[in-house]
């Protein structure tokens, strides 16, 4: 019997795999791929003050060219439980709609993959290598999971020649958009140093917050960028300020801002690094700046691979994906270092929400897409 896509999501969403607890999904999906002749390798990864994470590579066949999908089986908090319709990790269909956290980003992607490959595998035809590198840590810090499985698949001298990313790319309708790349993503913490006084004595003190602020007018009037043909504007948005102080007679030692840029391939982490600085030290007085770069933008040009998942969608929705690179971040930046790499999932408009959840119909119609993608793939 072909293994039906919506059970196994339905397993998959009941283990409760908030960052970075497993609670289960690994193995179940494990079980399943080990049954259809897959090759497992459970891969767990520790770094200093981060949790430990458990990853997933599994490889059907011996030879080239190796076809991956990624993903991750871990997902973010539900919130007050009170708030959903339904348990959030009871999976229960209701009108044709399956709830659950996970439904939508990403276990039902992962799901309709297995199906597709299941299927690919009882045809019996001749193919080269399906692969799967799922991980535990892409809803968290990202520091254990596919970045170091990717690691880990140059230091074996694994070989993968294309990767599908089963990310919720679709906005409202299956079909409607995939991903070629991702704007890069910069944070930073600037700590303006000033010295404590009363505000009654100012000469005596030295405010940071006035500082502070004609720090920030001054990188958030800049116009990075206009955009290009593949990629919006390069945005900075400031994201909070904090002085803790409740005292109304005391001018603060210490004033702190937070700011995220999320910028296009007209950028990059460093040259946005050395603006920044430049920027700051042109205003002047004493300050601190952290800055964390946690991926640089990256874009897949349109062609072979795009236009394989394009045409596999457009032959069971009727649709012709957009060629998107908007939205935040995914592990797709560390795939792209070894091989070609876009993203088609699930309709994301309820991912993170409430009541997150996917029709029936497109967890199979998913399905369908990816075995036609593989079916395609394997004979060009």
């Amino acid at each position: 019997m072909a293994l039906d896509p919506v059970h196994l999501a339905h397993d998959l969403i009941r283990c409760q795999s908030v960052t970075p607890v497993d609670a289960g999904a690994l193995d179940r999906l494990q079980r399943a791929l080990e049954e259809l002749g897959f090759r497992c390798w459970r891969l767990p990864f520790s770094e200093e003050g981060t949790p430990d994470v458990d990853n997933l590579y599994a490889r059907l066949g011996d030879r080239q060219p190796n076809f991956c999908f990624a993903g991750h089986t871990d997902v973010v908090l539900t919130g007050d439980p009170k708030g959903w319709s339904i348990d959030p990790f009871a999976a229960e269909i209701v009108d044709g709609v399956l709830y659950g956290r996970g439904a939508s980003d990403m276990k039902s992607a992962i799901a309709a993959f297995v199906a597709a490959a299941e299927r690919l595998v009882s045809r019996g035809s001749g193919f080269g290598s399906i692969s799967l590198l799922i991980t535990g840590d892409e809803e968290g810090p990202s520091i254990n999971g596919t970045k170091k499985v990717v690691d880990w698949l140059k230091a074996r001298g694994e070989t993968v020649d294309a990767c599908l990313v089963g990310e919720p790319t679709n906005p409202k309708r299956l079909g409607e958009m995939m991903k070629i790349g991702r704007r890069g993503s910069l944070n930073g913490r600037l700590t303006v140093i000033g010295a404590q006084g009363h505000v009654a004595y100012p000469h005596l003190a030295d405010n940071p917050v006035p500082r502070l602020l004609r720090m920030l007018t001054a990188i958030t009037e800049h116009r990075l960028d206009g955009g290009n043909d593949w990629f919006q504007p390069s945005n900075l948005e400031v994201v909070t300020v904090d002085v803790g102080n409740n005292a109304t007679n005391v001018i603060p030692a210490r004033a702190t801002a937070g700011f995220n840029i999320r910028f296009n391939d007209m950028h990059s982490g460093a040259g946005l690094s050395k603006w920044l600085r430049e920027t700051f030290d042109g205003v002047g007085g004493d300050y601190e700046l952290d800055i964390q770069i946690s991926g640089e933008s990256f874009i897949t040009q349109p062609g072979p691979l795009s236009d394989l998942v394009g045409d596999a969608a457009k032959r069971v929705t009727g649709l012709d994906p957009d060629r998107s690179t908007t939205g935040g971040t995914s592990d797709a930046r560390f795939i792209r270092h070894i091989c070609p790499v876009v993203e088609f999932g699930m309709v994301g408009e309820t991912m993170h929400k409430v009541d997150e959840r996917a029709r029936v119909d497109d967890i199979r119609a998913l399905a369908e897409i990816y075995f036609n993608v593989l079916d395609g793939y394997f004979r060009a």
